[in-house]
């Protein structure tokens, strides 16, 4: 347990906390798999399957072209996504360390490369009942380096209807208790680069944070879609290098639950941006990897933070107030579903907008 929140989370100087690189340039690529959604009820046999052919891929993305030293898979390749009830939900989640990661650890070792990934998952002795929303680092030893939560959901997206899975902001208080203030915009330091990992969208305050925290690499993953924009701009902003997967096409499969084609981008497009917003790689639909040598000492060296002019716009910022307040998985009974999820929030927003 980790309460000490009055520790310096941004250095004064532009500089931020590293540990030595293991060589001058890295290779970074995004892997670009399909979305298999697995069923609710029995769903051992397709997870299963799942992990088979997240391992495949990774002995793919290692072949041609040789080894790579960080691999980014979309949003969830181990479970998919579907309309589960919350059982079910809760049934499919994996625990992390796992069965799966440490299938997952061994790819990492054999090819002495970094593995990020997104899943949902459970953690039954410290949030029992709780759908948690995950990105996973496992490093080159095999170890998981890093599992951080999702810091939101987005709200509004789908009028009566909400995601119901644990984010930070709804059990912030008790988060920072256990975890400690710097685990709510966490950046992982490793010998490659200093890592930050997230599945949130269309929250740019995050990523600045992010990069005042020290994040020389943002892995962004997505399902189903995602703002090109959104992406490309997180590089520019803050002057980083932005990773960016999506699943494909799904071919091998077809979910009978959702549209491959979605109003917010469908599949593909998976991307890696440079300093500037410059693109370096873009996938399309299909099941690929695109992948991007990074010269990570070189960047490091001239790399500072983002240059904030903090004190014209905290006077705003300090009379902002949520649309809704933090705890909202703290007070009562958990969403039952995603309807119930939309009437509490409904009940507890202090104003509503749809997009």
């Amino acid at each position: 347990m980790n309460t000490d929140a009055a520790a310096q989370m941004v250095r004064e100087d532009g500089t931020y906390p590293t540990v030595p690189l293991r060589k001058d340039r890295i290779t970074v690529s995004v892997v670009q798999t399909e979305v298999h959604g697995v069923p609710g009820d029995n769903p051992g046999p397709a997870l299963a399957e799942n992990l088979e052919y997240m391992l495949d891929s990774i002995d793919a993305a290692n072949g041609y072209g040789g080894p790579c030293d960080l691999l980014l898979f979309h949003e969830f390749p181990l479970t998919g996504y579907s309309t589960w009830t919350r059982e079910q939900h809760y049934a499919v989640c994996r625990e992390v360390p796992g069965p799966e990661t440490e299938a997952i650890g061994a790819k990492a070792k054999q090819y002495g490369c970094y593995i990020a990934f997104g899943t949902y998952a459970k953690d039954p002795e410290n949030w029992p009942g709780h759908i948690l929303h995950l990105m996973v680092l496992i490093g080159p030893e095999g170890n998981i380096v890093a599992k951080h939560w999702k810091q939101r959901n987005v709200r509004g997206m789908f009028p009566g209807s909400e995601q119901f899975t644990t984010n930070i902001y709804d059990v912030h208080s008790r988060f920072i208790e256990m975890y400690g203030e710097d685990a709510v915009i966490p950046v992982a330091q490793t010998d490659i680069g200093n890592i930050a990992m997230s599945a949130v969208q269309f929250e740019p305050e995050l990523f600045r944070c992010f990069a005042l925290k020290g994040a020389e690499i943002i892995c962004r993953v997505a399902t189903g879609g995602f703002e090109y924009e959104d992406m490309r701009l997180t590089s520019y902003h803050n002057s980083l290098y932005t990773l960016i997967t999506n699943n494909s096409v799904t071919i091998t499969k077809q979910s009978k639950k959702f549209f491959q084609d979605t109003a917010y981008g469908g599949p593909g497009r998976s991307a890696i941006f440079g300093p500037r917003g410059v693109e370096l790689a873009v996938a399309g639909a299909f099941e690929t990897q695109r992948r991007v040598i990074v010269p990570i000492r070189e960047f490091r060296e001239k790399h500072r933070i983002p240059d904030v002019h903090m004190t014209l716009y905290r006077p705003v910022l300090d009379q902002y107030r949520e649309r809704y307040d933090t705890g909202m998985n703290l007070d009562g009974d958990l969403p039952k579903d995603r309807r119930d999820a939309g009437k509490q929030f409904a009940e507890k927003a202090r104003w509503i907008h749809y997009w």
